[in-house]
């Protein structure tokens, strides 16, 4: 009997030990980039598909992967046979893979699933199904969510003398208002919505030029209880036929914090509000940052919620004066968005919406092969590269414009809507912020960008399988380097100038430059220095880059400083004058009609996560990614940057003079490449990972490690 019941018991082990050791199932599935169940429709008749692989142990790596389709109305496991069964397809593949099946039919609802292989193991488990339905009409096109709408209760209602209400919703969004109360009698509310307001009500005095809103509603309400939708009246400029149509079960939409509401003598037995926020769907839990300042903490809660707020028009837009999208702003809002949210769907539509209907600077059109380039890398699907790169190459590479040695001739500014394509050289925007940049036909900046989209296209060509094209690139890439350095930089001053044929030196001219890897390292100092001395000189447009510059030239705690100092110029401006999204320039006296809430103020959220904690991708779809952190003088810093195989969490505590600790968590199926920075005066002692010694090479300063794949790490660099 005992015999009998050790054999059961061994047997019943063996069979846990089994199941344990099945790979766990994949997550967060994808179709056409959307996550969840697609509300909406997916319009590419063969979508792609991607997942999330678990992480079981250090350096898990999937090998193979198997997908299925099914009719919702079959399921999975209830006697039907799938769509399409992949079977058992060896490869690390789990980004962009395309449906191969027999063709999907349009406004069928369907169901697909994975089940992976990690390190040669067998298939795991099968993960929970993604639903998604077809358009009506199929097309070679991306797909997006629909938006949606979010009730937010007030922060407060305050009663400021008898009949007249203050609502404070604590920050702005776009949307409605709902009200329930119950009303004395019949008759007639007057209703204020405001962007600005104070404890004594909300701003109706605003400056002629102003674009922050203002709005009185008159409402009628019924006797007795009764719940009312609130709605600003429509605005003629932000609905005309070339912005973007809000949906109409929405109804009219404006963006507002405060609002105050006058009885004119109907007593209110009760008073609950709502205001009904609309965006695009969100994840709060994506992402996460904090840091030993308090004001870099303040500046990245404002640029992540600049992100959800902005998404109101389910394609990004340039703020609600115009709701217009424009390429420059879509790039700057793709990269902040991604460093908040693993969302790409959303960047993809608006960009490939502006190969359609493009704006008219010279840099806006470099932006879409710019745009373009960074889907692919963040996203590791091909579909969108592959739409687009015959006429990235025809109309935006702008190669008509090369003379012989390569240099582009632009159309200096204030050319707008004068010449063919109604095309002009922009270099920042609005013209007050330009460093008294000189224009010429050949303009440094417009050949920095030039330079960045030949890269670009080199690696999208190549990733397309068109390798002469993509040695065509790089070779033209190589001459243009030798090119616009002989021909743009004074060696007198150790400057860029602005153009071929002047000696002014703006401080454009030098950040595109430093910021695309045009710059030799032998000319990093004189460059860095001149940018590090000139602080916000530009506009909240080209700080994009600044940052981007100052990280490039080893020079973080310049950029700390200018993400944290205060004054006019300055991003923390934007929180001291009351806003909660971003700005569209430093301050009303630089543009008296700016929106108050324009996503390219959101700079920094994209360089904390792309430079201060250091994660971006290497390859396509983060496959191999770089975690390189850069806290420069901070004590610690620690957040969470989501990736479209998972998010990675890094760590940094630092004691001055002694140490510093790193604790990563990287995600499944990738290869990343860690590398960490001595502080300036510093050598290394020791470097320890999970306490054990470490294998790396260190290089003026930058400490490389080997050996760390996916899975939990602790480093530790003790100086000498």
């Amino acid at each position: 009997m005992k015999s009998t019941t050790r054999l059961l018991v061994m047997m019943s082990l063996l069979c846990a030990t089994s199941l344990f050791a099945r790979t766990q199932a994949p997550y967060e599935l994808r179709c056409e980039l959307l996550k969840g169940d697609v509300l909406g429709s997916i319009v590419d008749p063969t979508p792609h598909f991607a997942w999330i692989v678990p992480v079981e142990k250090e350096g898990g790596r999937q090998t193979s992967y198997q997908v299925q389709v099914a009719k919702a109305a079959d399921g999975f496991g209830r006697g039907k046979s799938p769509v399409w069964d992949s079977g058992s397809e060896q490869s690390s593949a789990s980004l962009g893979v395309e449906y191969a099946g027999e063709p999907l039919q349009a406004l069928e609802a369907y169901e697909w699933r994975v089940r992976v292989g990690v390190e040669g193991g067998e298939l795991g488990h099968w993960s929970r199904p993604q639903r998604f339905t077809m358009a009506a009409e199929l097309a070679d096109a991306p797909s997006r969510h629909p938006t949606e709408a979010t009730p937010v209760a007030p922060k407060s209602i305050v009663e400021l003398e008898p009949g007249r209400y203050l609502l404070d919703f604590g920050k702005v969004a776009f949307g409605f208002m709902e009200l329930d109360l119950v009303a004395s009698k019949a008759g007639e509310l007057t209703v204020h919505f405001g962007e600005r307001g104070s404890p004594e009500g909300v701003l109706r005095e605003l400056p002629e030029k102003s674009s922050v809103r203002y709005y009185e509603v008159s409402l009628a309400v019924s006797e007795g209880n009764g719940v009312y939708g609130v709605h600003p009246p429509k605005n003629l400029r932000n609905t005309k036929p070339v912005a973007i149509a809000i949906p109409g079960r929405f109804g009219t939409i404006a963006p507002f914090r405060y609002v105050e509401i006058e009885t004119n003598g109907i007593e209110l037995g009760k008073l609950e509000a709502k205001q009904l926020a609309i965006h695009y769907p969100w994840d709060e839990y994506a992402s996460s940052f904090r840091s030993s300042n308090e004001d870099l903490n303040a500046l990245w809660e404002l640029c992540k919620y600049s992100m959800k707020a902005t998404s109101f028009a389910g394609t990004y837009v340039d703020g609600d004066r115009e709701r217009i999208p424009y390429e420059a702003d879509t790039y700057i809002n793709m990269l902040s968005h991604y460093a908040v949210d693993s969302e790409y769907s959303l960047g993809r539509y608006t960009h490939e919406y502006l190969m359609d209907f493009e704006t008219w600077p010279t840099e806006w059109k470099q932006h879409s092969v710019m745009m373009a380039g960074i889907d692919f890398m963040y996203t590791g699907d091909i579909a969108s590269i592959r739409r687009v790169y015959e006429r990235l190459k025809k109309e935006k590479t702008l190669e008509e414009r090369a003379r012989e040695d390569g240099l582009l001739v632009g159309y200096p500014y204030p050319n707008h809507g004068q010449r063919p394509g109604r095309s002009a050289d922009i270099v920042d925007w609005p013209p007050v912020e330009r460093d008294n940049y000189v224009f010429n036909e050949i303009n440094t900046v417009v050949n920095a960008f030039h330079y960045l989209n030949l890269l670009q296209m080199a690696e999208i060509a190549e990733a397309l399988g068109k390798a002469d094209e993509a040695l065509d690139y790089r070779s033209r890439a190589k001459r243009f380097y030798v090119t616009f350095n002989e021909t743009l930089f004074n060696e007198e001053t150790g400057l860029y100038v602005d153009g071929e044929g002047t000696e002014h030196s703006a401080f454009h001219a030098n950040l595109f430059p430093l910021a695309f890897g045009l710059v030799p390292e032998a000319r990093y100092e004189s460059v860095a220095d001149f940018i590090v001395s000139k602080d916000l000189a530009c506009s909240v447009y080209a700080a994009q880059y600044l940052l981007e510059a100052l990280y490039a030239g080893g020079r973080e705690d310049a950029a700390l400083r200018l993400m944290t100092m205060k004054g006019i110029r300055s991003w923390q401006n934007m929180l001291a004058v009351g806003s909660t999204i971003t700005l569209e320039a430093w301050d009303d006296s630089f543009k008296p009609n700016q929106d108050w809430n324009h996503a390219w103020g959101a700079a920094p959220g994209n360089a904390i996560a792309r430079f201060m904690l250091g994660v971006r991708p290497l390859t396509p779809g983060f496959a191999k990614m770089l975690i390189a952190p850069r806290p420069g003088s901070l004590e610690f810093v620690e957040g969470r940057v989501p990736t479209i195989r998972g998010p990675v969490d890094v760590s940094v505590k630092q004691v001055r003079g002694e140490s510093m600790e790193v604790v990563l968590r990287i995600p499944g199926n990738t290869e990343p490449v860690v590398s960490l920075k001595l502080p300036e005066g510093q050598r290394l002692g020791r470097a320890l990972v999970n306490g054990k010694p470490a294998d790396y090479e260190e290089e003026g300063g930058i400490v490389t490690f080997e050996g760390i794949a996916s899975g939990a790490y602790r480093i530790r660099l003790d100086y000498e």
